[in-house]
């Protein structure tokens, strides 16, 4: 396989990227808004190909490659990514994960607060002249319980932002949950049903995979509280919209907020029809600070791994 230096990227990244990659001597092309067709036709050359979460790297991509060495995900999941593929043509495929822990964790938050004390609402009432303060009741999150699925780098940043508001931490992972960390946080440590019917609300931060896929189902829906509030920021393809929707509406629980969707960009999705629902646009990982930390560690990794392949 011949190394020719050259690194695709094909979504808009922060500039230190390419910075750090053409001081080490890389050879950068920047096509943020290559299409599947250019992809295709182009693949071939590179061997290092960086993506954020718009481009897919199908099955047919990645067979089409014969240079390439690395995939860079600038960013947390790899859903978009056939790893199998990847697998097979040997090509090392890595992330940074670590860089969106804070930026998430603080919308999670964010969203916690703006659902309990209907800001949206609030916000819309007084630019069309609604003075709604008697309508306006919301709840505090001091002593409530906060469920949290997965705790690696997001949901342990989240449990220590929610103790800082004095909320109780319920925590599921099908990974053993560090004890210094559970003691940290006073973590009530439990299975997914028991989470579900004891939280008010419940934050998810798994990958989607064959396993996670549709792990919030209308089974699980219905074992929450009437009043409970479900965030979603992982992937979407973790809750059934359609039972979301189906739950919402018909009072089995409070509401729900959602930075991910099934189907992305979500502009027609049903949950818009809902007032008790905030919906985001994906935008967990959509900080200055997040973004710059994500491409400096991507570079960092690439480079190192291309160091530890004998290539300078």
């Amino acid at each position: 396989m011949s190394f020719n230096k050259s690194v695709l990227i094909c979504d808009p990244v922060d500039p230190i990227l390419q910075k750090i990659l053409k001081d080490n001597g890389l050879n950068i092309t920047y096509n943020p808004t290559v299409t599947y067709d250019e992809l295709y036709n182009i693949i071939q050359d590179f061997n290092i190909i960086v993506i954020r979460g718009r481009t897919k790297l199908t099955k047919d991509l990645i067979e089409k490659t014969n240079k390439c060495l690395i995939i860079a995900r600038v960013g947390v999941g790899l859903d978009n990514i056939d790893l199998k593929a990847a697998n097979n043509k040997h090509i090392k495929v890595i992330n940074s994960a670590e860089s969106a822990s804070t930026a998430v964790a603080e919308l999670v938050l964010c969203l916690l607060l703006a659902i309990s004390r209907q800001i949206i609402k609030a916000n819309n009432g007084i630019q069309n002249n609604k003075w709604l303060k008697k309508e306006l009741l919301g709840s505090e999150l001091k002593g409530k319980y906060l469920g949290i699925i997965g705790l690696g780098n997001i949901g342990k940043r989240l449990s220590r932002l929610a103790r800082g508001l004095n909320m109780n931490i319920i925590g599921y992972d099908i990974n053993p949950i560090d004890d210094a960390f559970s003691k940290e946080v006073g973590l009530i440590k439990t299975d997914l049903n028991t989470l579900l019917k004891s939280s008010d609300y419940i934050s998810i931060h798994v990958p989607l995979a064959d396993s996670t896929y549709h792990l919030i189902n209308k089974n699980k829906l219905d074992l929450m509280k009437n009043t409970a509030i479900l965030i979603n920021t992982s992937r979407g393809g973790i809750v059934d919209e359609e039972s979301l929707y189906h739950s919402i509406k018909d009072g089995n629980i409070a509401g729900a907020a959602l930075d991910v969707f099934e189907q992305e960009p979500a502009l027609e999705n049903k949950l818009t029809e809902l007032t008790n629902v905030i919906l985001t646009p994906h935008i967990g990982a959509q900080t200055k600070e997040a973004q710059s930390l994500a491409a400096n560690v991507i570079a960092e990794k690439i480079i190192y791994h291309l160091r530890t392949m004998g290539i300078k």
